[in-house]
């Protein structure tokens, strides 16, 4: 699905009234700095299964907010009732490939959660965050200095270590993190498998979902014995189901 097709297709007249943030349809302009801003997109949950959370995700380094993968999640998690806000980081959002420095990535999403925190009509809801791959990357090191707005962080593809590089962990970080957080990882995941994330996690408060047959986009083989679109909805119907038990925690 193309940007412009996304955004004609999710016309609401649903209106955040948040400083910073420009309401056109479902797209919002959230300011980064003085001279530089990134557009966001609010899912609206659905009123009959609300939950009351609101989860901010980044994408990863290689395709920005519009991608597939990231309109299938954004749109799945709002039927399940979860107010779902994807984004772009500056160097997608200026039409650049490379990432920016880590420092640069962290200050976007601060700015994306500052946007959301205690501002507009989604201000009572709690507040989570996370992406896939690099956006819940990203997300893992903000929520390693400790804002204290956030109720948990969920990771689509945790990139624990470069593809062939096991001994490059990016995972000493997360030990600072003391809010649940909810692994969503593909069992053939070249940027870790759930066999490697297991030993990492089991010391911090999260839990682990396994796409058997997954990839890093949790992409499974044509002769998988279910569908792409299920994969992913299972995938959908757990994060939900884990948002919302947090409630009963």
């Amino acid at each position: 699905m193309t940007y412009p097709t996304l955004l004609a297709a999710k016309q609401s007249s649903y209106d955040l009234r948040m400083p910073g943030a420009l309401r056109m349809n479902n797209q919002l302009q959230i300011k980064i700095n003085e001279q530089e801003s990134v557009t966001a997109l609010h899912y609206p949950a659905n009123k009959k299964e609300r939950a009351g959370v609101t989860l901010l995700l980044g994408h990863g380094a290689g395709a920005d907010q519009s991608s597939k993968f990231m309109v299938s999640f954004a749109e799945g998690l709002a039927e399940r009732g979860i107010d779902a806000v994807t984004f772009n980081f500056l160097y997608t959002e200026q039409g650049r490939r490379a990432p920016d420095r880590n420092d640069k990535l962290e200050a976007c999403y601060r700015a994306v959660i500052a946007s959301f925190t205690g501002k507009g009509a989604l201000k009572s809801n709690r507040l989570m965050i996370g992406g896939k791959s690099m956006g819940g990357r990203i997300a893992s090191q903000v929520a390693a200095e400790g804002p204290s707005e956030l109720a948990g962080l969920v990771f689509l593809g945790y990139p624990l270590h470069p593809p062939g590089k096991p001994d490059q962990l990016r995972s000493d970080h997360l030990a600072r993190i003391h809010l649940p957080m909810l692994f969503v990882q593909g069992s053939r995941d070249t940027f870790g498998t759930p066999d490697e994330l297991r030993p990492v996690i089991k010391r911090l408060n999260a839990s682990l979902y396994v796409v058997e047959g997954g990839d890093h986009s949790f992409t499974v083989a044509k002769s998988w014995p279910i569908s792409q679109e299920q994969i992913y909805r299972a995938a959908q119907d757990e994060i939900a189901r884990w948002i919302k038990s947090l409630d009963n925690s």
